[in-house]
């Protein structure tokens, strides 16, 4: 892609989110300086969470832009569609695990059900800001304790949404299905990504 003079800065720490960019043949930076918290309203509605994280990430980064720099940031969230009929009013929202505990109800909660995944994208520069969502429903089947515990003890999935990688060993053993954007699910849908750049510098 012709970035036109432009420096893209990718404000995130994720390994995905890095690896995912770099794949786009894209040059880039990496600068994670923010004064973001990452808190919400719990009466906004859940699917729109990550578009508020994202824009929020974007808009605390550490310092102004210069005017050839493009930044992206990005946040993803699980929503797990309630049980049954009445119920919960939202999908309760799955973050990252805060402990092994954290981690195992989250994977107990997916088990033998189906769940969103909406990772939202801002790319901003002096000028204008752009945010767009992208969602994918996964197909998780029975997971036994054992294979809880063990996807837990050796994988530690501590810094994932959810408390789960779709690129490692549960997704392997686990997703049945899936209906969407695979890069989505790992925390940056690339397609969505490359076409808001291309639609950015034109």
């Amino acid at each position: 892609m012709d970035l036109k003079g432009k420096r893209v800065i990718l404000a995130s720490g994720s390994p995905r989110r890095q690896e995912l960019l770099a794949g786009l043949s894209i040059d880039f930076e990496i600068d994670t300086r923010n004064s973001f918290e990452e808190k919400y309203n719990p009466e906004t509605p859940h699917s729109l969470v990550p578009a508020l994280m994202s824009e929020g990430k974007s808009k605390g980064f550490h310092r102004e832009l210069e005017e050839d720099e493009i930044l992206i940031t990005a946040d993803t969230m699980v929503l797990c569609f309630p049980q049954g009929e009445g119920g919960m009013e939202q999908s309760p929202i799955l973050g990252k695990p805060h402990s092994r505990e954290d981690a195992e109800r989250m994977l107990k909660l997916l088990s033998g059900r189906d769940h969103e995944v909406i990772t939202s994208v801002t790319i901003r520069d002096r000028h204008r800001m752009l945010t767009e969502s992208d969602s994918t429903i996964v197909s998780f089947k029975d997971l036994s304790d054992e294979e809880i515990n063990h996807y837990i003890e050796h994988f530690k999935p501590y810094d994932k949404a959810g408390a789960y990688g779709i690129q490692e060993w549960i997704g392997y053993i686990g997703i049945t299905g899936i209906k969407g954007s695979y890069f989505n699910v790992m925390g940056f849908p690339t397609h969505l990504v490359y076409r808001m750049l291309q639609e950015f510098i034109e």
